[in-house]
């Protein structure tokens, strides 16, 4: 009897090791919706880098995608790094379990409220884009229930009367336009809109033409969203990315590692139809959204 034991357990362990996949130094096991791993360091990070762009370095035979002065992509590309090394931080100042998934920080602060979560991080982002460059009018989102809220009307003094899926707005506070307010508004919007609505309210992007600022989705509640943060091309026109994201619980905006193909790590390429392996999440297809 103890001879079948003794057999039936070293089956196990060979079926678990030949279900383990092994890339040099690394040793990376899949779960639907996670990953687990030992990691290498990537051959494309200079610790040095305080942007995106400094941060991670382009292999050879690849240039970035030029992006116009200005624009949310260059905006992104050049986004400020906290120093390499930087953990994974939760809104309560615990420290992430996962401290290996990442090669950057995101200089994004995390609000001590918990509300600031995987779609919210990148709907602050783009919001602070949008401040930043005086297009504040075009500030707004979309709540679960479809309603529109914007910007503007929250700092004309409009609040939301929310009744189960109804909606509706009505003036209840004095016009207040400062910065402070603003994050206010934001906080509105992280607990009334997420990836669902996202989903929902912005453009699909087809694979072959996705660039910076669009992101990766996988629709749900809870779902899950990444965005690009970084595009370069070779000659042949291949095209390869890098992609960002806050989690939940509310958490530092990091840069994620490649842990399915690990010698272009930190870049990702997208093939459409295909699934999509992150350090945190398993999308099962390549589905793009793009801001407005």
């Amino acid at each position: 009897m103890k001879k079948i034991y003794i057999t039936l357990f070293l089956l196990i362990v060979l079926f678990l090791v030949l279900n383990q996949t092994v890339t040099g130094k690394m040793v990376v096991s899949y779960i639907k919706g996670s990953v687990s791993n030992i990691s290498k360091d990537s051959d494309y990070i200079d610790k040095n880098g305080d942007l995106i762009s400094t941060r991670v370095t382009v292999p050879s035979g690849y240039k970035r995608v030029s992006y116009k002065k200005g624009s949310f992509g260059e905006y992104l590309r050049n986004y400020p790094l906290k120093p390499y090394g930087s953990k994974i931080i939760n809104y309560d100042n615990s420290e992430y379990f996962a401290q290996n998934w990442h090669d950057a920080i995101l200089e994004i602060p995390v609000p001590e409220n918990g509300l600031q979560q995987c779609a919210d991080a990148l709907m602050r982002i783009r919001s602070e884009y949008l401040w930043l460059h005086n297009r504040k009018d075009e500030i707004g989102f979309n709540f679960t229930s479809g309603h529109y809220c914007s910007w503007i009307k929250y700092a004309e003094g409009y609040r939301p009367k929310i009744q189960g899926n109804k909606v509706t707005f009505h003036k209840t506070s004095s016009a207040d336009y400062s910065k402070s307010n603003f994050y206010k508004y934001l906080n509105l919007i992280y607990t009334y809109a997420g990836t669902l609505s996202m989903s929902h309210e912005l453009r699909k992007v087809a694979v072959s033409d996705v660039k910076i600022g669009d992101m990766l989705v996988k629709p749900g509640s809870p779902g899950h969203i990444e965005i690009i943060v970084d595009e370069i091309i070779n000659e042949e026109g291949h095209k390869m990315y890098l992609l960002a994201q806050g989690n939940t619980p509310a958490q530092s905006v990091c840069l994620l590692k490649n842990f399915e193909n690990t010698s272009i790590s930190p870049w990702y390429q997208f093939n459409e139809y295909e699934a999509v392996y992150t350090p945190s999440y398993y999308f099962d297809e390549a589905r793009f959204i793009r801001f407005k």
